[in-house]
């Protein structure tokens, strides 16, 4: 009886510290990061301020919790995606697609990880996601050059431009706003097509390289 007890605390303990984690989430994917207060965060979970201070002593170890859930959710689906490519240049394209395709998808939320403007502390906390996606992009473009599918460069060098390609294209304050899904869906595609023409891959539509992608 006693461990039943235990597992029924833990489980509420776990099911509170989630309810956390969502709202401050949601707050970032409506608003921003800086809308990720302890206060406006408790409101949203409909606890109190102090409850959010047991789980997460201070906003920076909330933010740095928000940053590693969008950080491990989008490195497994990108990966994902790449593993079940039929081959190298394929695996390469499902990755920049998954990543730019989910990026907008959650647009908002998306920014606020990456690159949206924010004081030193946070930025140091934004910049292992960015490192990661940055080296997923390198490791298949140098499988790809290996296998000679893409003419010699600096992967170290292609991988950061692609990623802020992608930032910068369909997430930054200078990327068009798209009104529905079947728009969203070209930009994806097209800026896609673009990190693969700058790898070296001209024909990557006629190769059929560039397939459907959703938006989720």
């Amino acid at each position: 009886m006693p461990y039943r007890r235990t597992e029924n605390v833990r489980r509420r303990l776990a099911a509170r510290e989630q309810a956390i984690l969502s709202a401050a989430l949601a707050l970032a994917g409506e608003e921003g990061m800086h809308a990720v207060q302890i206060a406006a965060v408790a409101r949203r979970a409909n606890i109190a301020a102090g409850t959010v201070y047991r789980y997460f002593p201070a906003k920076t170890d909330l933010i740095a919790e928000v940053i590693a859930t969008v950080s491990a959710r989008e490195m497994a689906a990108m990966r994902a995606a790449a593993d079940a490519a039929p081959g190298p240049l394929s695996a390469l394209a499902a990755c920049i697609a998954t990543f730019a395709a989910r990026a907008l998808a959650t647009r908002k939320l998306a920014w606020a990880v990456l690159a949206e403007p924010a004081d030193g502390e946070i930025d140091a906390m934004r910049l292992d996601f960015r490192q990661a996606i940055a080296a997923e992009f390198e490791a298949r473009i140098r499988i790809a050059r290996a296998r000679q599918l893409l003419p010699e460069q600096d992967e170290r060098v292609a991988a950061p431009a692609i990623l802020a390609a992608v930032a910068e294209g369909l997430l930054g304050p200078l990327a068009p706003v798209y009104g529905d899904a079947g728009t969203a869906r070209e930009a994806v595609q097209g800026m896609t097509l673009m990190a693969l023409r700058a790898l070296g891959v001209i024909d990557a539509r006629a190769r059929g390289l560039v397939a459907q992608v959703r938006l989720t």
